[in-house]
């Protein structure tokens, strides 16, 4: 598979995007669960296929995608924001990236350990062998550290942000049981992780949100980076629900690269954390 892979990141980025958005309309028309799926959690949102039909296409885009991110040569990057960045590293705090399942998440941290230092990104190891050996391969990169969904990855994240380094979460992703709390999320009740906020608590570090912008035609991706508005809540559930709110508020940016098919709200499996 690795070899696989690595052919395919040889092909021009335009051409991928384009299999990936014929592969979404395949699989948005082939599979019953995944369309119903896709199509409640839009119109939960507010949405209706026609406001947001091209996130069909975008979600094969996100799989076409990975051999030239994980094995190819750097994509174009542009910028909206970085200069927060840069005032969060003056600080010397370290810090938090919430980054949902919008546009290409893999982007966004490859994109500030090239140019700005060293980022953990937390991650759920794959269940089958030969796609966790195809993964850790693939994320082994320069100033580009991961950290697994388990206490040794939560001490590594918070390690790296008392030496003033960067961590990236995706806060909209279900965590295990006892890891989360219930909150809304576009008007319905969502299990939450609560690690983003703890991580940011007992550090001081900046939260900032970020997202990938997929640019048309294979043209790359412009990294767009939020300010986090006000103090974080101190208590868990209020704190979970307002990381949920500004999500909500990133998708809103662009709902055409949201992850609609993605299982927002099903219920959380056991936590496998010592």
């Amino acid at each position: 598979m690795t070899t696989l892979f690595r052919a395919l990141a040889l092909l021009p980025l335009p051409l991928l995007h384009a299999v990936g958005a014929a592969l979404g309309w395949v699989s948005f028309l082939a599979s019953g669960t995944y369309r119903r799926r896709f199509l409640d959690n839009a119109r939960q949102a507010g949405y209706t296929l026609v406001q947001i039909h091209a996130a069909v296409a975008e979600a094969g885009k996100l799989l076409a995608e990975l051999p030239r991110l994980w094995f190819g040569r750097p994509v174009p990057l542009q910028w909206d924001g970085d200069e927060l960045i840069t005032a969060a590293l003056a600080r010397g705090r370290g810090i938090v990236f919430l980054t949902p399942h919008l546009g290409c998440f893999e982007v966004t941290a490859q994109g500030y350990a090239a140019r700005f230092g060293p980022i953990t990104v937390l991650y759920r190891p794959a269940r089958k062998a030969w796609l966790r050996g195809l993964v850790d391969s693939s994320r082994m990169r320069s100033r580009l550290a991961t950290a697994p969904t388990t206490l040794a990855g939560v001490k590594q994240m918070l390690k790296a942000l008392k030496a003033g380094e960067a961590v990236g979460l995706l806060p909209d992703q279900v965590p295990p049981q006892g890891l989360g709390v219930w909150g809304p999320f576009f008007g319905r009740a969502a299990y939450t992780m609560t690690l983003s906020a703890r991580l940011a608590q007992q550090t001081g570090a900046t939260v900032l949100l970020a997202w990938g912008e997929r640019l048309p035609w294979g043209r790359g991706y412009r990294i767009r980076l939020r300010p986090w508005p006000g103090e974080l809540a101190r208590e868990t559930a209020a704190a979970a629900a307002q990381v949920n709110a500004q999500i909500e508020r990133l998708i809103r940016e662009c709902p055409q690269q949201y992850l609609w098919g993605y299982a927002r709200y099903k219920t959380p499996a056991e936590s496998r954390t010592p």
